[in-house]
């Protein structure tokens, strides 16, 4: 599968080259890499999304961290609390919860497709790109083995390494088809399942309930909040470690909507639907307009239920986690189009702005915000650190994660005005190319 695949195309139409007809190699090509992007080379779109979605992963991240409160063992949140508690609660699980993965994971595999375009259209020879795309995908993977060790065992970039690799070899070269194809198949598949899950509740007898969480012998690989109650670091260490790596598998394949999300992005990449928006303002505006309230719909159900506003027999309302998770996805795509088109109103302006400049430079530096997250997250929350998520609940630890967000902004920005990169991905960077590269 990891070959070219053109079947059905008119001889000489590449659906990768093609989009950079304008700017071809140069003949006979060269094995030299060109140097990383440069800040005028960026586009506008996906920068302000990723800034914007590290808001979303702080306020869903945090939530692991209320370790010393009663939650379910279905989701983090806890049981009970104020009004503003579960105000924040139902907000959350409705707008954040399962949104940010398929978000992240798009742009993830956009970024992916654009260092191959670039890297070509430079007059890097293939092999020398698939390389480099190698071992980028290797480091992350590391880099997330060391974030999971060190701070935070939901880290997300071991499953964006893991399946980069596998996506990268399989589809990268891929005809625009089979991309479609694949991601037509997988959604099938996540929707199959959810539906067989929801079945299976509605068929089930009332009087049967749920199996306790300790009875499950995959609740050992389940991340908890129970682990950020751990005192004895050393310990916290090897009890992260063991759900981190299920997490690089589940979240990279099982839940199929990293996946369909990776193949819809390789195709959208080809297509500079984030670099030139206003190209595709009706793919844009369907996406958001019907993506967006779609999952959040999907949501809604398992988050009344959690909140005592929706009466469900236990086993059907713990399964309607399934539906939130798999429309998670249809929202995350429609996050991604809202900035594209949010990017394409921007650039009919003469200038940006503050704001505008300074949620771009997080996305610039996401890599480096996202673990600056995990830093001011772990050491005050955890038992092991200061403990102070025991004495948070849902609407002040929302508080602290939206504070811990605005200080990477800031960074983000002071770093942006001084024309420096983020510490992180400039270690990446030098990682990945190994050697002195040309720009």
């Amino acid at each position: 599968m990891a070959g070219h695949d053109r079947p059905g195309e008119p001889a000489g139409h590449d659906p990768v080259d093609v989009v950079h007809q304008s700017a071809p190699p140069p003949p006979g090509g060269t094995s030299a890499l060109r140097g990383p992007v440069g800040s005028r080379e960026r586009a506008l779109a996906p920068d302000l999304a990723r800034g914007f979605m590290l808001l979303l992963i702080a306020l869903a991240n945090s939530v692991w961290y209320l370790w010393a409160a009663e939650s379910s063992g279905v989701v983090a949140h806890p049981v009970d609390g104020s009004t503003a508690d579960r105000i924040v609660q139902g907000v959350l699980m409705t707008v954040v919860d399962g949104r940010t993965y398929p978000m992240f994971a798009f742009l993830f595999g956009y970024g992916m497709v654009q260092l191959w375009l670039r890297q070509r259209a430079a007059g890097a020879d293939e092999k020398a790109v698939r390389a480099l795309l190698r071992r980028r995908n290797l480091w992350l993977l590391a880099f997330g083995l060391v974030h999971a060790a060190l701070l935070w065992y939901g880290d997300i970039l071991g499953a964006y390494g893991f399946v980069g690799l596998l996506f990268g070899w399989l589809f990268l070269r891929r005809a625009d088809r089979t991309l479609l194809v694949w991601a037509a198949v997988l959604s099938g598949l996540l929707l199959a399942t959810t539906a067989l899950a929801v079945l299976g509740a509605l068929a089930t007898p009332e009087s049967a309930a749920p199996a306790p969480a300790g009875d499950d012998p995959l609740s050992s690989l389940v991340p908890s909040p129970a682990l950020n109650a751990v005192e004895d670091y050393p310990t916290s260490v090897l009890l992260r470690i063991v759900p981190w790596l299920f997490l690089v598998v589940a979240q990279g394949l099982l839940t199929f909507t990293i996946p369909v999300a990776i193949l819809l992005a390789f195709w959208a990449a080809r297509r500079r639907v984030l670099e030139e928006p206003g190209r595709h303002l009706r793919l844009l505006r369907t996406t958001a307009l019907v993506g967006i309230p779609l999952g959040w719909l999907g949501a809604l159900p398992h988050a009344l239920y959690h909140l005592g506003l929706l009466e469900l027999p236990p086993l059907l309302g713990e399964t309607m986690i399934s539906v939130a998770s798999a429309t998670g996805l249809a929202t995350g795509l429609g996050y991604v189009a809202l900035f594209g088109l949010i990017a394409h109103r921007l650039s009919r302006r003469a200038a940006t702005g503050t704001v505008v400049t300074a949620l771009a430079a997080v996305g610039k530096r996401s890599l480096s915000c996202y673990l600056a997250q995990s830093v001011l997250f772990a050491p005050v929350l955890a038992a092991w650190g200061l403990g102070l998520g025991a004495h948070l609940h849902s609407a002040t630890m929302a508080l602290y994660a939206t504070g811990v967000w605005l200080a990477t902004v800031v960074l983000a920005y002071l770093l942006e005005r001084a024309g420096q990169r983020g510490p992180a991905e400039v270690l990446l960077r030098r990682l990945a190319y190994r050697r002195p590269v040309r720009r």
